[in-house]
């Protein structure tokens, strides 16, 4: 062989190597998956996959923090908080998961800032996505609703008004440790608000608190229940469903 050949040769072998990177490569080996088929259902849901915890009858998925019976009322289909009762959290422990979660903030407007609707939902019992009348109601940036409680503000405020139902659909992946009680990889959420992007695949920091403290993680099981809050305010919620991822 010529050395002009040898060096054509050379040249080609080395493109069809780098042609090949791990991601080509991949592509041509990864076996065609047919994805499952599912039953998206009404608009809101829930889909045929889905864990409902409230479809709208009663509190048969949800205790009292404590482990006693869930004292909130069931009204109209659907949940409402009863002041000074306590959170609610569900009987199924979750980790990687799509929520849905539908709510409203009371028509009759009392109170300012944190004092209007304010209720939480809790991710594993311990990260905080803000429920809150914000609707023409000033607060601190990262305590309004679709806020990651006091870490991240909402990229927008998509509220509606008083008394209107709302939305959050959230994607959630759990947080991992090691042996330790070291964080391997912190938890991130994505959150939609009534269908808008407010919470970006932004990684938690640590457990929500109502402290000006820096959040910290202490190690947990990698699934748990979610919570409700119980701030005093008659927020309502209802169509509550699950997907683990």
């Amino acid at each position: 062989m010529s050395r002009q050949n040898s060096f054509r040769s050379f040249v080609f072998a080395s493109f069809v190597i780098l042609a090949l990177t791990p991601g080509a490569l991949a592509q041509i080996k990864a076996p065609t998956v047919e994805p499952k088929i599912i039953n998206p259902g009404p608009v809101g849901g829930p889909p045929s996959d889905a864990i409902v915890l409230f479809g709208g009858k009663d509190l048969s998925q949800w205790q009292s923090l404590n482990g006693g019976e869930a004292k909130w009322l069931v009204k109209d289909g659907a949940i409402e908080v009863v002041g000074r009762t306590g959170d609610i959290v569900s009987k199924q422990d979750f980790g990687d998961m799509q929520l849905h979660i539908e709510w409203a903030t009371p028509a009759e407007v009392k109170g300012t800032g944190q004092g209007r609707g304010n209720s939480g939902i809790f991710l594993q019992g311990r990260y905080e996505i803000q429920v809150l009348d914000s609707y023409d109601n000033q607060t601190y940036f990262h305590g309004q609703a679709g806020a990651v409680y006091k870490q991240y503000a909402p990229l927008v405020n998509a509220s509606r008004k008083p008394g209107e139902w709302q939305t959050y659909d959230i994607v959630y992946h759990a947080p991992k440790f090691d042996e330790s009680g070291g964080v391997v990889k912190k938890a991130t959420v994505t959150v939609l608000h009534n269908g808008v992007l407010v919470q970006d695949n932004v990684e938690i920091l640590g457990s929500t608190t109502n402290e000006e403290v820096q959040p910290v993680y202490t190690k947990h099981p990698p699934k748990a229940p979610i919570r409700l809050q119980d701030h005093g305010n008659p927020t309502r919620f209802r169509n509550i469903w699950v997907r683990p991822l």
